[in-house]
């Protein structure tokens, strides 16, 4: 029966992963893999997950199953930092998922058990967002998010999608640092968003894969606080994955809001359940590091001014990006407004290609870049390429 399967296309980023590994030019530039790099290329681990898993090694004294909800230590640990002075008075509880992968899969499951059978979403998005929704049978239309070319975010296709949209129906919504492209809503509009979702009786999965990364927790959860705000029930997907770079131990959870506190029971035995079909139970290690470090003031501290390091470097990136204004049509101006990992240049195929080929720049097809891969010694390079390949 397995001859019937025919091979899948292979994953365009992996791909260009290898391409890359093989290439012998000094000068070559990543900007492909979706990871923070520091300075210096490397994908470091935070000094306060050092210490957190010291102190997980001398303490841990078992290696038995937590139970499909994971780590609630953890889970609960991460509310604050999320919620910031939004008090849902008992409403929201979550449960630990392996990765906001995991977090996203089992609120597209969960949609799909209370009856939603279509989601909106702003394109691109992540590319993961659509094979999940199809994977588990959830129609998924698209409105455009940003206009590449121009580089504005289309607030006006928001509109006209959330208009069309229908009671009962989903809508995603990236709560900071759009992946792929860096493009954030202002807060007036998360405003707007809000009181439209709540109007319409739709149902918010807010997407949080990179909190903290833009402009620091409290300007980066506006979006999410202004939402639950608004609305009687909605679903948050959570990745510490980025903001505590512990991206192989796949450290996320899943949180439900609902109307009343007395229907959380219900919620997470039905959590529960999906979990344990899916897969069982949570990895434990990057989890109870997380916990560890924000239960602790000292190695709290020492994670944000790494965390502020990191935003910094890429804010710099962006701001060294952005005083080029424009090399031929492509617009790097409005690189410097955008935020997180992530942003789309307006490039041809043949460009992305020539680029590679001729200047060792390595980035996806759909002219995604991610600005961790620049340091300020090669982004003449990137530039002169850039020039080269547009002219």
């Amino acid at each position: 029966m397995l001859e019937q399967l025919t091979a899948q296309p292979p994953d365009a980023l992996l791909a260009l992963i290898k391409l890359y590994a093989a290439d012998s030019r000094p000068a070559k530039i990543d900007l492909g893999v979706g990871v923070y790099r520091d300075s210096s290329g490397g994908t470091p681990v935070f000094q306060a997950i050092k210490a957190a898993e010291a102190r997980l090694l001398a303490a841990q004294d078992s290696k038995s199953y937590l139970g499909p909800e994971g780590d609630m230590g953890f889970v609960r640990a991460i509310m604050p930092w999320m919620l910031g002075e939004f008090d849902p008075a008992g409403r929201i509880d979550g449960l630990q998922t392996p990765g906001g992968t995991g977090a996203v899969r089992l609120a597209a499951d969960l949609l799909l058990k209370i009856g939603v059978r279509r989601i909106w979403m702003g394109a691109p998005s992540w590319p993961n967002h659509v094979q999940i929704f199809d994977a588990v049978g959830l129609a998924c239309e698209t409105f455009r998010h940003l206009d590449v070319a121009t580089q504005r975010l289309d607030f006006n296709a928001l509109e006209t999608a959330l208009d069309k949209a229908e009671a009962g129906d989903a809508v995603l919504l990236h709560g900071c640092c759009h992946n792929p492209t860096g493009a954030d809503y202002s807060e007036a509009q998360w405003d707007q968003i809000a009181e439209t979702v709540a109007a319409k009786r739709l149902f918010p999965l807010i997407d949080l894969a990179y909190h903290g990364l833009g402009h620091g927790f409290e300007a980066d959860g506006y979006g999410l606080r202004a939402v639950l705000s608004a609305v009687p029930e909605a679903l948050i997907a959570y990745s510490c994955d980025k903001n505590f770079g512990l991206y192989r131990e796949r450290v996320g959870a899943l949180y439900a809001m609902t109307a009343e506190p007395g229907q959380q029971a219900a919620i997470q035995s039905n959590l529960c359940a999906l979990a344990r079909a899916s897969w069982s139970m949570p990895p434990d290690h990057g989890a109870a590091s997380v916990r560890i470090i924000l239960e602790d003031e000292g190695l709290t501290g020492l994670w944000l001014n790494e965390l502020e390091s990191m935003r910094a470097r890429m804010r710099s990136v962006r701001d060294t990006l952005a005083s080029y204004q424009a090399i031929g049509s492509v617009d790097l101006a409005a690189v410097g407004q955008q935020n997180g990992l992530f942003s789309v240049l307006q490039l041809r195929p043949e460009q992305i290609s020539a680029l590679r080929a001729d200047w060792g720049v390595y980035m996806a097809g759909s002219g995604r870049m991610n600005i961790a891969g620049f340091t300020q010694d090669n982004i003449p390079h990137f530039i002169e390429g850039l020039r080269a390949v547009t002219a």
